[in-house]
């Protein structure tokens, strides 16, 4: 018989073996080759629409820069241009805001059109509207819209939809998630404003640091603000995206990877232990040591190189197809597409040289025999005893037990396998269910703990006065200020959330524990993770200025809050009053289901809608958890499968010995069994500690808006004890036929 045709009948004969390298070469390149894939799809797909949009490096904002101003600034930057940026209400129901850009060159940070005309910075007539708030409210191009804003009112045809870079994600002041119905952005010519124009915002593009052109910047010119591209809210958020996906790429592919590996190295040694005799008849005959090494090689060449491939093809295309839709819900760009890398071929064909190499090794130790001890059963491992065993503790363990501990002894590497391949399992499992549990902790901790209303009414900006004290004595709520603000300190500085609220029991304030602690009048209280970041203390003081007012205020840290979901300071109206401003409401909190019009309200939300869109904020991190949970369990069920496999090879012979001796069948399974449970008991206790220091990693990549607090639950834990066990005990129970099916005479052939 040639080698080719034994190759085919061992495939054949060995098939579940095979197909198990097979899958498990196949998820490993698949999970890491599909994540890191959905995450070099952003990367480059954000980088290729940053570039071919040309987006600024920074934005400065005053209240007007003129001709002189420009020309200081472009002494020092690459490119300058300005705009003059201004909030807008649509003449449509509800009333929707639209940010407008009146550009004088649209160069730098351009409109994106995919419908209509390219932008043309001189034409007077035409409006370029975003697409997500075009489509929502069924415009088109060539339809006229009717925008009013500081008392005055233009009509525009829309000559163009597309994206913005600066508007990859914009924020809602109705939901934790874009309300693309109720908010947008345009583009229009400098020449469309209807008076004389002061621009307010200039964008720059230059080749310095971004330190060296803030000095520069300060020493030529008097302005209200700088950011820099990594803090503009939508690039940062952006960032915060893709950063967390990275962790995972970095994270769970990596141990996929890894258990496959070593559960291969287990499997290939498993089947050439197993044909020790067939490769003593092979070398009996005449084949070479070369080429029965070159055999024994491509059995786990073949199977490993052709579920790399698969992975390498179906990874890329399928996982990142998982998460477009709930990434196009929450960020708006106008193509969305898999990244690929180099890294993912070093990875397959790393497996691949690595299930080479370890198939050499393995068999290479068999070629240096000759072919007599070859044709000879390999004789088991034997150790001595061990400290334990010459203690009076080891006559009270029960034969079970006793067994169990020398098989062990006699075969460590097995044990150890065993033991890591359930440990990287339960590692996954513990960091999936933990993001899972976290996420359920944060939107308990501010759906329950928190806000205690039914509705939040957004106010409009017009609103009528006497309206609104009517509904506020109709639904018995109470007015709260909630804006946007950028904050500066030593530390760095940020755009975050000014809360100003009246003392109401609608929203109650909480500590990291979630114990409800009262913010005292006349103090301003930072959020906690806020001031970690900036390495803030009571006493401290910070500066900032509420987004499009031009006054910057500092204030004295009196109080450090714990809030979830928004990062900010929080104050009492008085409070903000002492420190030179108005208290202008923009939400009533009531505890009513309100349902009314009224003209001064824009929106409605209840607090079950606010629960939908933190369900959609976080539906990619909980398809993630999905994934890799699939995946844990996958893997666990091949590496049991192959571990269990390989732990009854090894022991054919002690089984047949026994069942001799007189042991039932019975016992023999609950010796199987009992060393399944120890293994995977310990890979399970050693699993939790890296699952939890994996959730970590990942919580801590969730960005500057969200404060997870790691949270490793009993129903975690005995969930992923449950999977890991069942799978154990399961995998273990198909052997049990192979007990009573056991060759005693092949099994009991004397080591000679």
């Amino acid at each position: 018989m040639s080698l080719s045709k034994k190759m085919l009948r061992d495939i054949k004969i060995n098939k579940t073996q095979f197909i198990a390298i097979f899958l498990m070469a196949f998820i490993g390149i698949f999970a890491y080759s599909g994540i890191y894939g959905e995450y070099y799809g952003l990367v480059q797909t954000s980088n290729e629409f940053y570039d071919q949009t040309n987006i600024a490096d920074g934005w400065i904002y005053n209240t007007d820069f003129d001709d002189s101003t420009l020309d200081k600034v472009s002494g020092f930057s690459t490119q300058a241009e300005r705009q003059e940026v201004v909030q807008s209400v649509a003449d449509m129901e509800n009333q929707p805001d639209i940010k407008l850009h009146f550009t004088e060159k649209g160069k730098i940070s351009k409109f994106y059109t995919t419908d209509g005309e390219d932008f043309n910075v001189r034409d007077e007539s035409g409006v370029w509207l975003d697409k997500r708030f075009a489509d929502a409210r069924e415009l088109h191009v060539g339809d006229n819209i009717t925008l009013e804003f500081d008392n005055i009112t233009i009509t525009k045809e829309i000559k163009g939809l597309g994206y913005s870079p600066e508007y990859v994600f914009q924020v809602s002041p109705s939901s934790l998630t874009p309300d693309f119905n109720q908010m947008g952005f345009a583009y229009l010519s400098y020449k469309a404003y209807p008076e004389n124009l002061e621009y307010n915002t200039l964008l720059v593009k230059y080749d310095a640091s971004d330190d060296e052109f803030t000095k520069k910047l300060d020493d030529s010119i008097d302005y209200q603000s700088f950011t820099k591209k990594e803090d503009h809210l939508s690039v940062s958020k952006f960032a915060d995206e893709m950063a967390q996906h990275k962790m995972i790429g970095d994270v769970f592919p990596i141990v996929f990877v890894l258990v496959t590996f070593l559960t291969l190295l287990t499997t290939m040694n498993r089947i050439i232990a197993h044909q020790r005799t067939q490769i003593g008849i092979l070398k009996a005959v005449g084949f070479t040591d070369k080429s029965i090494i070159l055999h024994y090689i491509s059995l786990g060449f073949w199977p490993v190189l052709a579920g790399a491939i698969l992975g390498l093809i179906t990874g890329p295309m399928i996982i990142p197809q998982m998460f477009y839709p709930t990434m196009t819900s929450s960020y708006s760009m106008p193509s969305w597409h898999p990244g690929f890398d180099m890294s993912f071929v070093y990875i397959a064909v790393l497996m691949v040289v690595m299930s080479v190499l370890v198939t050499y090794l393995s068999c290479r130790r068999i070629s240096k025999e000759n072919p007599a001890n070859t044709l000879r059963p390999k004789a088991p491992n034997t150790s001595s005893k061990s400290f334990i065993e010459k203690s009076r503790f080891w006559n009270s363990l029960s034969f079970n037990l006793r067994w169990n501990w020398r098989d062990a002894r006699r075969n460590k590497f097995r044990a150890l396998m065993a033991i890591v391949g359930v440990m990287g399992c339960v590692a996954l499992l513990i960091a999936a269910f933990g993001m899972n549990d976290s996420m359920a902790e944060l939107k308990s901790w501010e759906y329950d703990d928190i806000s205690h209303y039914e509705s939040k009414l957004l106010l409009s900006s017009e609103a009528n006065p006497l309206e609104l004290y009517y509904i506020l004595n109709e639904t018995n709520g109470s007015f709260i200020m909630q804006q946007s603000m950028e904050i500066k300190t030593d530390g760095g500085e940020d755009t975050v959330t000014l809360l100003v609220t009246n003392n109401t029991d609608l929203i109650s304030y909480t500590d990291s524990d979630r114990n409800q602690i009262d913010i005292d009048e006349g103090d301003v209280s930072i959020s906690k993770k806020l001031a970690d970041r900036f390495n803030l203390t009571i006493g401290d003081e910070v500066r900032w200025h509420i987004v499009g007012d031009d006054e910057w205020v500092s204030s004295k840290i009196g109080q450090i809050h714990a809030e979830p979901i928004s990062q900010g300071l929080i104050m009492s109206p008085d409070t903000l009053e002492d420190q030179g401003l108005d208290f202008t409401p923009t939400n009533i909190l009531t505890n009513d289901s309100f349902g009314e019009n009224f003209q001064s309200i824009k929106s409605v939300t209840s607090i079950d809608k606010m629960e939908e869109s933190w369900n959609q904020m976080t539906t990619a991190v909980m398809m993630m958890v999905y994934v890799v949970t699939f995946v844990a369990v996958a893997l666990a069920i091949l590496v049991l499968y192959n571990l269990t496999i390989l732990s009854f090879t090894e022991m054919e012979r002690e089984i047949a010995t026994l069942k001799v001796l007189g042991f039932k069948t019975k016992v023999l399974r609950k010796l199987l069994l009992t060393q399944n449970v120890i293994f995977t008991s310990i890979g399970f206790v050693l699993g939790i500690p890296i699952g939890f220091y994996f959730m970590t990693l990942m919580l801590d990549a969730a960005g500057d808006s969200l404060y997870y607090i790691p949270t490793l639950t009993l129903g975690n834990i005995l969930l992923s004890a449950i999977i890991t066990f069942a799978i154990s005990i399961g995998v273990n129970l198909l052997f049990s036929d192979k007990i009573s099916d056991l060759n005693m005479v092949e099994a009991l052939k004397d080591v000679e």
